[in-house]
């Protein structure tokens, strides 16, 4: 049966691969980017291969954008992708991009989804949202740590969620991904060279030989956003979805060890 089903973060990555993949399976989808000029090039590509879709702006830390949203579109599924990431080492990481990204990751993703839940619950419709976070989310990365609390908070909070919302019939997933090619990563370990100085920073740059290392060997990202469809379709799914299994399996095991890590 076809469903409704609203994407943030639509312009480029998971989102807007899951976002054609939707809406060549037959659903009406809602895809959402930050600003005008995305909608723009979401509106073209989607013609040039004859993909029915709707497409609409929704900067998820504007809440005009919000309540316009709310009040245009009836739907049965959220999936609550739109997110950013800030590198840096968080002894030195300033602090105005730190709530920045708080900004969008967590209060952004949880007022949007607060009004869809408020239409749920006045429906009595059993719809469910499905929140891209991270494999961040559950341990912390490096370098990347205050992404990673963002993320940390928005499992808490989907977790509450779960709990909170099941009497009424509404599901919660979170999707995990691991480390894949969509350009997320690299934008957002270029965002440490705007205000990182070895000069006046006390972190030597070399610890950041690591994290570039680590960017050549992404994987593709048709296969998580394979993954958050098939979360967002499966009535039954898991609550966490860490894909693909090695890291979940590489997330599982450092989760173990935290308990016997010394300070």
């Amino acid at each position: 049966m076809s469903k409704t089903i609203l994407i943030t973060g639509a312009a480029s990555g998971f989102g807007k691969i899951a976002a054609f993949d939707l809406a060549k399976k037959g659903h009406k989808v809602i895809a959402t980017a930050q600003v005008y000029p995305q909608m723009s090039d979401l509106i073209r590509e989607a013609k040039a291969q004859g993909i029915e879709l709707i497409v609409d702006k929704l900067d998820v830390t504007n809440s005009r954008d919000i309540a316009y949203i709310h009040q245009k579109y009836d739907i049965d599924i959220l999936i609550s992708n739109a997110g950013i990431m800030e590198g840096g080492p968080i002894a030195e990481q300033p602090l105005d991009l730190i709530r920045s990204m708080f900004d969008v990751n967590v209060f952004g993703g949880l007022e949007l989804a607060q009004g869809f839940i408020k239409k749920f619950v006045d429906q009595k419709k059993a719809g469910k949202i499905v929140f891209t976070t991270s494999m961040g989310g559950l341990w912390t990365v490096p370098y990347v740590a205050a992404y990673c609390a963002s993320k940390h908070a928005m499992e808490s909070i989907a977790e509450g969620l779960r709990t909170e919302l099941a009497s009424f019939n509404i599901k919660i997933a979170t999707c995990n991904p691991g480390v894949f090619g969509t350009g997320f990563n690299d934008r957002g370990v270029d965002t440490i060279s705007r205000w990182y100085d070895p000069e006046t920073n006390f972190t030597p740059a070399s610890v950041f030989d690591g994290t570039t290392e680590s960017l050549a060997h992404q994987l593709d990202p048709q296969s998580m956003a394979d993954c958050i469809v098939d979360v967002a379709l499966d009535e039954n799914s898991n609550f966490r979805n860490v894909h693909p299994k090695e890291t979940e399996d590489f997330v599982k095991q450092l989760q173990v060890e935290a308990w016997t890590a010394k300070s």
